[in-house]
């Protein structure tokens, strides 16, 4: 019979330890610590509590629980001493059934490994989906974090055993996450389509109005309209996908939701398309329910966020706020297709772009929920944070001219070094954005045209990225910074011209909306976290015309994101989907 929670809150701490055994590998002091935390209102906050007791533990005792773990395909296997937990996830991932080379390549690995870090490699063999990876991604997996900072190492070794933990708890409960696996499989399947160049690489790159970009906004208008039972369904003079689903009320203002789908070169399956995704779970739940809300709910899949084909951002989100500019369709992308020429090839009209313009009153609100893209909630042990509000940013493109010279003849104090400038204004940024909470300043690109080895650079080429939780502090930055600049210029006898290429208000949530995402996450049974988003999204344009709030979801691989190992858990997208649906029933009770 599977476990509950009812049998865990009324056991005493012998029991309790002894009904978890298993769970953590060899390590019962771990469910010893979380027996306190009792009762637990949901799987979610036992798994919390365990992570907890882990946390408060010494160094030393968390080194012991990384050691008590065995080597993938090592001696233990050989040996059949594994645990019969260890065992199942071993079988999954088909390290019980390796080849000999298979074999002597994993444990030259694993000795790598264990010489640079003193402990066994650890990894959730089940993966992020938690049907088990294969051979050649573990291996994969291995080779690259042997070049991880031992600190950092150490980390995610413990974060992998919270994920196996977690994997090994739904199995004693007899649970599944089926609506993060949906959401799971919808991803992978929104995959398959990448631009021409990538495709061949096995990279995911999706770009505005591209062959792949269509199909993307096919497959999810068709799953809109055949899966989940939306009413309406269909792309706009954008290439927006929109899907309506009706309250019982349809002159009721809506709810607005979404995010985008198309991609960086190169990028995550999750940044974007997991705002889309978890709504449409939320839809297909109530439709298969029969259940209307008071309100109406659209979801928005916006066609263009990322600025990769054209020197324009938030085409999709812009043109519900009425910002698309006109002048934007004339542009021409590498190839020289103007933005005007790939919209009518996709079979749209421009000019019926102006009438996407939403009227604020018809609507209560924007919420977007969207993979985190940092390595906060993953270092904390938390699946969903609350975002109290995006950056606002500036950016500039400018570059130093100095005097190029012979780097073995002119005199270190006769130089006129550009790049030797802009080094110097790097680490006047660096230094000054850590000095202020929530404020971080970036160059991002430097170059010296023409360098050569044997040379004083005579130009440098850069760029500035200034971003806070408010524009003043954004500003105050921004001045210190090109003052600094000026100052740097005027010593080291070179000039300097710069551009502001983009300027974004910061987009504060709306307080109300806020606490209704923070009562979602509380109800699933988890600690509240707040952050501000250091990246830019949908919501900050819907910003601009009604009140919005945003929930993050935490990423794996301490969150990297426009990065082909941008990754979630189907338990993280469970609980996101349980989070949205939360909001949308207390949303419900308000309007009724």
């Amino acid at each position: 019979m599977p476990l509950t929670l009812e049998q865990l809150n009324a056991a005493t701490q012998a029991d309790f330890v002894a009904l978890l055994d298993g769970t953590y590998e060899h390590s019962p002091w771990v469910a010893e610590g979380a027996w306190a935390a009792r009762p637990f209102a949901s799987l979610p906050a036992l798994k919390a509590a365990l992570a907890a007791s882990v946390r408060r533990a010494g160094r030393d005792q968390q080194m012991a629980l990384v050691r008590s773990h065995p080597e993938l395909a090592g001696k233990a296997m050989a040996s059949n001493t594994l645990t019969a937990e260890s065992t199942n996830e071993q079988s999954k991932a088909g390290l019980t059934n390796c080849t000999p080379d298979e074999l002597a390549l994993i444990g030259r690995l694993n000795a790598q490994y264990n010489a640079r870090f003193g402990f066994p490699f650890i990894m959730p063999v089940r993966g992020p989906r938690g049907t088990g990876l294969s051979k050649q991604q573990i291996i994969a997996t291995v080779q690259r974090r042997l070049n991880h900072h031992p600190d950092y190492e150490f980390a995610e070794a413990l974060r992998a055993i919270h994920r196996i933990a977690e994997i090994r708890l739904d199995d004693k409960f007899g649970q599944a996450p089926a609506l993060g696996n949906l959401v799971w499989d919808w991803s992978e399947q929104l995959a398959r389509y990448t631009d021409p160049g990538y495709a061949e690489r096995g990279e995911l790159t999706v770009t505005y109005l591209t062959e792949a970009h269509r199909a993307c906004a096919a497959q999810l208008a068709a799953w809109m309209r055949e899966d989940c039972g939306f009413d309406e369904v269909g792309i706009d003079a954008v290439g927006n996908v929109v899907g309506i689903y009706h309250g019982t009320d349809r002159s009721a203002p809506r709810l607005l939701t979404g995010s985008h789908y198309d991609t960086v070169r190169n990028g995550g399956k999750y940044d974007g398309r997991l705002g889309i995704l978890v709504p449409m779970a939320c839809v297909r739940e109530l439709h298969r329910a029969g259940k209307r809300l008071p309100y109406g709910f659209e979801v928005v899949g916006f066609s263009e966020e990322e600025g990769q084909r054209y020197k324009a951002v938030f085409l999709g989100s812009g043109a519900l706020t009425g910002d698309f500019d006109a002048n934007w369709l004339d542009q021409q992308d590498a190839d020289g297709i103007t933005m005007r020429a790939a919209i009518a090839h996709a079979g749209l009209r421009a000019e019926d772009i102006a009438a996407l313009k939403r009227d604020a009153a018809r609507y209560l609100g924007f919420v977007e929920v969207h993979i985190e893209q940092g390595p906060v909630l993953n270092e904390m042990d938390l699946p969903l944070g609350i975002v109290t509000s995006i950056n606002g940013s500036v950016r500039y493109v400018g570059e130093v001219i100095g005097m190029a010279s012979h780097a073995g003849t002119t005199p270190m104090d006769r130089r006129r070094d550009a790049a030797a400038a802009v080094a110097e204004l790097v680490l006047f940024m660096e230094k000054r954005a850590a000095a202020e909470p929530h404020l971080v300043a970036t160059v991002g690109m430097l170059e010296v045209p023409n360098g050569s080895i044997n040379v004083v650079p005579g130009r440098c080429k850069f760029s500035l990225d200034i971003r806070a939780t408010t524009n003043a502090a954004r500003d105050a930055c921004e001045r210190d910074v090109l003052a600094e600049l000026q100052a740097i210029c005027e010593r080291r006898g070179v000039h300097h011209q710069v551009e502001q290429t983009m300027r974004a208000s910061a987009a504060p949530s709306a307080p109300a909306w806020q606490q209704r995402w923070e009562a979602a996450v509380q109800a699933q049974g988890l600690p509240l976290y707040r952050m501000p988003s250091g990246a830019g999204h949908d919501a900050m344009k819907l910003h601009e015309i009604m009140p919005q709030a945003m929930l993050f979801v935490r990423g794996e691989n301490a969150g990297i994101s426009h990065n082909p190992l941008e990754s979630t858990t189907n338990h993280d997208m469970e609980l996101s989907v349980r989070a949205f649906q939360t909001l949308l029933t207390q949303l419900a009770s308000e309007q009724a």
